[in-house]
Parts: structure tokens; sequence; C-alpha cells
């Protein structure tokens, strides 16, 4: 299950859906993750995908320090384990969470199958991993730009 640790911030509510129609895989959003990292605070909205309670999947949409974990996050060791560097040019908050969007909807059965995930992947349903997009897009619109305010609270450093 996704996993809060401690000293993290959290702001918004969290948002879980299925992908698949027994519920053992689920996708969830948490509007503002703030984490310190080297001695600065940054953060932004979290998406992962979970496999019954185990966190697979997991992107950090934070910016310039955003990235992403694949392979089977909770399996990998410590979370330096499964990280991942966003393509070139996905840099800002709203390309890095399009992007994890786009392999929500379209890469989800090969990320779990490579996280030896395999019956998980093939639970999938396409209609689940659309409506999961546009739900966790509405969600973090109806939330509202939290990591602005998180900035303006000092709570994540510019």
């Amino acid at each position: 299950m996704a996993t809060k640790r401690n000293g993290e911030k959290y702001l918004g509510h969290e948002l879980h859906v299925p992908l698949s129609q027994d519920g053992q895989v689920t996708a969830y959003v948490w509007p503002v993750r703030a984490l310190n990292v080297r001695g600065s605070w940054c953060g932004g909205p979290t998406i992962g995908i979970d496999v019954g309670n185990e966190e697979i999947i997991r992107f950090d949409c934070h910016d310039r320090p955003g990235h992403w974990h694949g392979g089977g996050y909770d399996r990998s060791g410590p979370p330096g384990a499964s990280h991942r560097d966003f393509p070139d040019g996905i840099t800002a908050v709203p390309d890095q969470v399009t992007w994890s969007l786009t392999q929500l909807t379209q890469r989800t059965a090969d990320l779990l199958t490579e996280a030896g995930h395999t019956p998980a992947a093939e639970s999938l349903d396409p209609q689940l991993l659309q409506s999961a997009a546009t739900l966790i897009t509405n969600h973090l619109q109806q939330q509202g730009d939290l990591r602005a305010q998180a900035i303006t609270a000092g709570i994540i450093d510019p």
C-alpha cells in the first residue's frame, strides 16, 4: 500500500481508484507530498499503483527533482533502488503529471509485468485505467494548486 513516511508532509485529500474488477490493483494520488531531499524541501503530486497492499509503481511529480519508481517500488529495497528519471524535457509538475497518467493508461500492464506482477497486469481493466486517469486529473483540479500554497507557506522550497 502507498507508504507514508515519517517526516513527510501531505496536503489535500488522497484518492484511491480501482484498476481491476476485483479491486486488487488500484491507483492513488496524493495532491501534495512534501519531503526533504538533501536538505531541501520538494514536493508535488504523487501518483502510484498498488497491487494488494504493496506499492509497485510511484510517480513523484515534484518539479526539477521529480522522478518515478518502477520495477516494484516496495520490493526494491531503499527508495533510491527503484529510482528512474522522467524523460528529458519533462521537468515541470503539469508535464510530469501528464506523462505519468499516460504511463498509467498505456504502460501499467508492462510495468507490472516488469515488476513480477503478471497476474495483476492481466487483471487490468482498460476502462478502469482510462477512468482512473480522468478521476485523478479531476481530483487534482478540484484540490486546487496546493503546491503553490505549500511553497507560499514555506513547506516546499521554491
